[in-house]
């Protein structure tokens, strides 16, 4: 069957890049104090659906992913349902569903990662894809950034570097059991290794 990308996923693009405009990826203050070069976010999320519509997923899932990270970022409840008004049903629980929390203040980090790890033993393929996708891009860019201004990549976590490769080794567990017809656990368990040894 073919996934062909229609006028919703076109739309789904212009609501992202307008949603995240002033939104850059997370830099380390010593990056900052370097006056390291802000990317802007979107770039993020044109990975993530680049790796869902890769691996197969559905037009719905591919809007998910440009959108995965709009809720829980730029509004909560309210953009959800914006974007449920806008994309229907499937694509905002999807994207719910990738949001670690919503609330305000966040809950500490370690209490949302376990919260997590435990919501995606449940979670439906078309979450666990999207899901996985933004985890593999954002290790990606761990690498990437490690090799460019060295440890101070960790910094940007607030989490010792120990606890950050924690979590991503338990989602690659989770991945790997649980999206079997998917390449993109494997893609995430080479990039944990490449992590370790960093």
């Amino acid at each position: 069957m073919d996934h062909l990308l229609n006028a919703r996923f076109r739309e789904a693009l212009l609501f992202a890049s307008q949603l995240h405009a002033s939104q850059y990826r997370k830099l380390a203050k010593e990056e900052k104090a370097g006056n390291a070069k802000k990317i802007p976010y979107v770039g993020h999320l044109l990975a993530v659906a680049a790796l869902v519509i890769d691996d197969g997923g559905t037009e719905d899932e591919a809007i998910a992913a440009l959108l995965h990270d709009a809720a829980e970022d730029q509004g909560g409840e309210a953009t959800l349902l914006r974007i449920e008004a806008l994309f229907g049903n499937e694509v905002a629980a999807i994207v719910s569903a990738c949001s670690d929390t919503m609330e305000e203040p966040k809950p500490e980090w370690e209490v949302r990662k376990r919260r997590y790890l435990e919501h995606l033993s449940d979670a439906p393929q078309k979450v666990l894809r999207v899901s996985c996708a933004d985890k593999v891009h954002n290790a990606q860019s761990i690498i990437h950034d490690h090799r460019r201004v060295g440890d101070v990549v960790w910094n940007r976590f607030h989490r010792p570097k120990d606890r950050v490769i924690w979590y991503y080794d338990e989602l690659a567990k989770i991945f790997r059991l649980k999206l079997q017809e998917s390449i993109l656990p494997y893609e995430l368990e080479r990039l944990v290794a490449e992590m370790k040894r960093l």
